[in-house]
């Protein structure tokens, strides 16, 4: 690599919203996010599964489906 041309890369303190630290290295210094790892619902495994064949059923029970002539 060339002497000078690449910026700091110090280590930086991640502060989540729901009280997760951790310690990685950014050119931005500390961080404060919303959402991390430890609390994000994808990967503690409270995620929502939406259920979109129920959806669909309201759906045509509400507006009906019109009928396929032959």
């Amino acid at each position: 690599m060339k002497e000078g041309i690449h910026p700091e890369y110090p280590a930086a303190r991640v502060t989540c919203a729901c009280g997760n630290v951790f310690v990685t290295r950014s050119t931005r210094g500390d961080l404060a996010i919303d959402v991390c790892s430890a609390c994000h619902p994808f990967y503690t495994g409270k995620q929502k599964l939406m259920d979109t064949q129920g959806r669909v059923d309201r759906f045509r029970r509400k507006y009906g489906t019109p009928a396929v002539k032959a």
